[in-house]
């Protein structure tokens, strides 16, 4: 969510006669991120965020937003997309896709516990299952064929050791991804970045409060265990180096399993998930570290957090049976 493209207070002024949300009272620019320009939109009927896409073409767009909206319309806290006069709800400033959706209640909470494990993963099922009957498929962007075609841009800048690593992996990933096993996991809409940073709360740390999921521009259709491994990746772990916190990976699964119970195929196929998981945020970090695009406020993560995510799990590994008891 950096700033790559500018808008002036003028642009918002012009863009917000298309659609029914009042007056321009303050806009600000959103500097955490790295993938899309963002805005606080506020107006005299209410707070926005008004998103302009740099990666994601106009074509690929609808998945996104209509997702969100389809989201929103069966009660799942997300950011609800506003229509436009003309009834839709996607449009251009700068001549880059942009839509202006709800700012929702809450803020992130950078160490969570197991109460909010529980809520994310809560949430993250009633996401899942909400999403069953949505009607357009679009894949995972950042799924396999991505790291096939990203990890030799990023093998340069990468030791021996990494090399090996990442090429093991990827190898046995490609493996998995023609598997039979594969075919049988429940796969649909998925979040695909439900990192802590994406899911606001509020009330307190002892009783916590949804304030909705947001950030779904790299969400696609994938398997639901795979969400689930990308989010207890970030939510679960010692930050220092990457070994699962169990009380907090066990309240997760549990709140997740009794909304949507896991299958055997989930069950059996869950350190490789892990893996994937890990392998995937480690490419795109070492692709956004040493190959960035310019941006006037960019933060590229560490690459070398998920290096050490992903040698956890290959290290030690937890069957789901045994953390759901």
């Amino acid at each position: 969510m950096a700033v790559f493209t500018p808008v002036t207070d003028a642009d918002a002024r012009d863009l917000l006669q298309n659609y029914e949300l009042g007056e321009l009272i303050s806009l600000r620019g959103i500097s955490a991120g790295i993938e899309n320009t963002n805005y606080f939109l506020n107006t005299t009927k209410g707070e926005y965020v008004l998103t302009l896409f740099e990666v994601l073409t106009y074509e690929q767009l609808p998945f996104y937003i209509e997702l969100m909206h389809h989201l929103a319309q069966k009660g799942v806290p997300v950011p609800s997309p506003q229509t436009l006069k003309n009834g839709a709800r996607l449009t251009k400033l700068h001549d880059k896709p942009c839509a202006i959706v709800s700012r929702l209640d809450g803020s992130f909470v950078p160490e969570p516990t197991a109460a909010h494990c529980a809520l994310a993963a809560t949430t993250l099922a009633q996401t899942h299952l909400a999403g069953q009957d949505y009607k357009i498929v679009q894949p995972n962007l950042r799924s396999l064929p991505w790291w096939e075609n990203t990890i030799p841009a990023v093998l340069p800048f990468l030791t021996s050791t990494q090399t090996d690593l990442i090429q093991t992996v990827l190898t046995e990933q490609q493996a998995f991804f023609h598997s039979d096993i594969f075919k049988q996991l429940p796969f649909g809409p998925a979040h695909c970045d439900l990192f802590r940073d994406n899911v606001l709360f509020a009330g307190s740390d002892e009783n916590p409060v949804m304030g909705g999921f947001i950030d779904f521009y790299f969400a696609g259709c994938d398997t639901w265990i795979f969400d689930v491994a990308v989010s207890v990746n970030d939510w679960c772990i010692e930050r220092e180096t990457g070994a699962f916190k169990l009380e907090l990976l066990t309240a997760w699964l549990k709140a997740y399993a009794e909304i949507r119970p896991f299958t055997e195929a989930e069950k059996n196929v869950w350190p490789l998930v892990l893996q994937a998981a890990a392998l995937r945020f480690w490419v795109s970090r070492l692709y956004d570290f040493f190959l960035p695009r310019p941006a006037q406020t960019l933060k590229p993560h560490d690459p070398t957090h998920f290096e050490r995510v992903l040698i956890q799990r290959r290290q030690s590994q937890h069957s789901l049976e045994e953390l759901l008891g």
